[in-house]
């Protein structure tokens, strides 16, 4: 997904100087794309991410923040992750970077959602939250109707936690379960601007917004134009439809048509696609629209008012089979 990839490249760029927000950040990368594992009756920490320079800068996060210096590793995508991805190990220290993390809790128990600290800080910190969250498992489609900003979560409680701290800097989420799978989605084009420019990526909401403008007036476009394709077939089967039962009319009333009555149909069959104000301009003397349209109207009765007394088919045995008139 293009979009995705500008907008983690933006992100990787966004260096908070606060280290509560660096924290924040980095504590979420590896809730998000790891978690917690028992290697030889020890606590490791692990993360598998898509980009080399993703996991370099965690590792760079890990040494300042922490003084843990992690292992990188290339390796196969698992747990539905496709494609190569490289898993940053914490082996040695583990389970204390887990504790200053808050990956464990006091009971030594992994947490199931955030660290209660990252969702109820300052703003840059929950916005380093929701930061580190898409550059672990975001997700972002192109403008239109299925358009969204999604978050793969490692939980359901996760994913609650990452709607708390999203709601409480102004943007929009809901929790869903895809595929049995939780989620956080944002979905409303406005809304996923704002969560764009939160996280940092100010480039990107500026070219989701222009992207969605322009969806938004072509999609307009398209409908003014098979909104006046729709008027012009109907327009010109109500033609063919009119011209043909004024042909019947005539052929039923034969001589007997009023004078003015056969003007107004000869009219209509002389200019077969002009409307009925265009028709009154043609008369002599000219017409009102509804003068024409009353004139055509009495004629068609009197056709078919013959045609039921003569037993033979009336005017609209005229109009063809699949027009509408």
């Amino acid at each position: 997904m293009p979009l995705t990839a500008d907008v983690k490249a933006e992100l990787i760029t966004v260096r908070d100087p606060r280290p509560s927000a660096r924290a924040a950040e980095l504590t979420t990368v590896l809730r998000f794309a790891g978690g917690l594992h028992s290697i030889a009756g020890r606590v490791a920490v692990e993360a598998e991410l898509d980009s080399e320079q993703l996991a370099r800068r965690v590792g760079r996060d890990l040494v300042e923040l922490y003084g843990v210096r992690p292992e990188l590793a290339h390796v196969q995508g698992s747990a539905g992750r496709a494609g190569s991805h490289v898993a940053v190990r914490v082996i040695e220290g583990g389970e204390t970077l887990a504790r200053q993390t808050g990956l464990l809790d006091v009971r030594r128990r992994p947490v199931r959602g955030l660290p209660n600290r990252l969702t109820t800080g300052a703003r840059p910190d929950l916005a380093a939250v929701w930061r580190g969250a898409f550059l672990a498992a975001g997700t972002l489609t192109d403008p239109g109707r299925s358009a969204a900003l999604e978050i793969a979560c490692p939980t359901g409680e996760a994913a609650m936690a990452l709607v708390g701290a999203g709601h409480r800097i102004g943007i929009g989420a809901k929790a869903r379960e895809v595929r049995g799978a939780p989620r956080v989605v944002v979905r409303e084009g406005e809304a996923i601007r704002t969560a764009l420019a939160e996280m940092g990526a100010r480039s990107a909401a500026e070219e989701w917004d222009q992207l969605r403008q322009r969806r938004e007036v072509r999609a307009g476009v398209n409908r003014l134009v098979n909104f006046d394709d729709a008027n012009l077939r109907r327009s010109a089967q109500a033609a063919v439809a009119a011209c043909a039962r004024v042909e019947r009319a005539m052929q039923i009333l034969g001589d007997s048509i009023p004078d003015h009555l056969r003007e107004a149909g000869e009219l209509r069959l002389a200019h077969r696609d002009a409307s009925l104000d265009e028709l009154g301009h043609h008369a002599d003397p000219p017409l009102t629209k509804d003068a024409v349209a009353g004139r055509i109207r009495r004629l068609l009765a009197m056709a078919d008012k013959k045609a039921e007394a003569d037993g033979v088919p009336g005017t609209e045995s005229a109009v063809p089979a699949g027009v509408e008139d």
